[in-house]
């Protein structure tokens, strides 16, 4: 029995050590805010690379209420600590919702990945929507960046994650910005087959 555990403990040591890495720079909608962490999508994502045997670990590096100014701090500390073959990255939805410049986010968003592929990583864009507060003329320009930086950059990306899950209450918490527990699978396997053709 004792010698079974040991083999078992030296098989996953050597499984962490041979697996690839996947890094999320996002905020809150990643971060899991207002749930618990094994909940979020995130978490579901790496239990779908583990029913698969897809040997990738998927380290979170999001923050609630981060912008894109934040990820572009702190991407270099996120590609030197677990040098990621992949790079998701969702961010955004905090600048838009401060009505910050579209120019500027999407500068952001784009030296973001620039600077993950020059370190060898493959990238993944999430695309994010906000509120009309601003009205039409500036939620369009905000929703564009993504697109627009995917076709200018050649990066991957996923139209809005949450587009089965933000109009639908029951799949929303009480401040109609996050996603609840419900909703997470949704964000997961939106994810999911965009991210895929990366691991091969």
């Amino acid at each position: 029995m004792i010698r079974f555990l040991l083999a078992m403990i030296i098989s996953l040591i050597s499984m962490t050590a041979t697996a690839k890495s996947i890094v999320v720079l996002g905020d809150s909608i990643s971060a899991g805010y207002g749930i618990e962490v094994s909940q979020g999508w995130v978490t579901l994502l790496q239990q779908k690379l583990n029913e698969k045997g897809i040997n990738y670990i998927i380290h979170n590096e999001s923050i609630s209420g981060d912008t894109t100014a934040g990820g572009l701090a702190r991407i270099d500390r996120a590609l030197t600590l677990h040098k990621p073959d992949v790079v998701i990255i969702e961010l955004g939805a905090n600048d838009g919702l401060r009505g910050l410049s579209p120019t500027l986010i999407k500068s952001n968003l784009a030296e973001i990945a620039h600077r993950a592929q020059k370190a060898g990583a493959k990238v993944l864009l999430l695309s994010m929507k906000i509120p009309p507060n601003y009205g039409k003329r500036y939620t369009d320009l905000f929703y564009n960046i993504y697109p627009q930086l995917a076709k200018e950059t050649g990066v991957p990306y996923v139209p809005f994650i949450m587009e089965d899950v933000a109009l639908s209450k029951d799949m929303m918490q009480a401040d109609s910005l996050h996603p609840n527990a419900k909703g997470q699978p949704f964000i997961a396997d939106k994810v999911w087959p965009q991210l895929l053709p990366l691991l091969k």
